[in-house]
């Protein structure tokens, strides 16, 4: 786990008690230990500069390395971080991407204030999200996540129903200018799978039930009609102090 995440984020503890209403729930909730939240859900890597720092049982590879960075997004001086574990076939984390990411990145992100990272969250009632993370995650090693990001959801209605949606996905890759030839050995390989899979695992260990779900600060959100905004104003309050 990435030590700038451990330095910038505070474990909770009331997060898997919360009842959630604008949310995707995944099964059997209880099977899993809700132990330091905002800690357990932290990205596997982060990159400070040119320097990588690479804990746990993910590989330590160039795929792996490049993948875990492409999915945060906002200046490494950034005070705040913004941790969100989302399905990208979830109708609510489309939902709250919709109302609520490009404003999130405006005010936020792009202003220096917080850093934003993308925990996967495929939920198994969602048999076309892990797919779905995995091409995105694909296209990170690329640096190009966050656009993947954007389509996947834009077009969720599109191959969310589809049996496989794998020709989809190569074609929504292709569209953002993605070297297919990489991607596509990627994706056959399920070179980020490990990736994913220590993403579901962090997520499971911080209590996470439901997705979207946030950690900003101190607190944990779930829920698509949670105000973000208001909990990075509130970390930024407290930081200042």
């Amino acid at each position: 786990m990435s030590t700038a995440f451990r330095h910038r984020l505070i474990a909770t503890g009331a997060a898997a008690a919360v009842a959630v209403v604008a949310a995707c729930t995944r099964s059997a909730p209880a099977a899993d230990k809700a132990a330091t939240p905002a800690a357990a859900a932290a990205p596997t890597t982060a990159s400070t500069g040119a320097a990588t720092k690479t804990t746990g049982a993910t590989p330590h590879d160039s795929i792996s390395d490049l993948a875990d960075r492409g999915r945060i997004l906002g200046d490494s001086t950034a005070p705040v971080w913004v941790i969100m574990a989302s399905d990208f076939q979830c109708p609510f984390c489309k939902q709250w991407e919709k109302a609520n990411y490009a404003r999130i990145v405006k005010d936020y992100v792009k202003t220096g204030k917080a850093r934003l990272a993308f925990l996967n969250m495929p939920l198994s009632m969602h048999p076309n999200a892990l797919p779905a993370s995995e091409a995105a995650m694909c296209a990170a090693v690329q640096n190009k996540f966050w656009q993947m990001h954007d389509t996947l959801f834009a077009t969720q209605e599109q191959w969310e129903v589809l049996p496989d949606p794998r020709a989809k996905f190569d074609s929504i890759t292709k569209a953002l200018g993605v070297d297919m030839p990489s991607w596509r050995s990627c994706m056959a390989q399920h070179a980020t799978l490990a990736l994913i899979d220590a993403d579901r695992d962090r997520a499971r260990q911080a209590g996470v039930n439901s997705t979207p779900t946030f950690f900003v600060g101190n607190q944990t959100l779930m829920g698509a009609d949670k105000d973000v905004a208001a909990a990075i104003d509130a970390a930024l309050k407290a930081k200042s102090k």
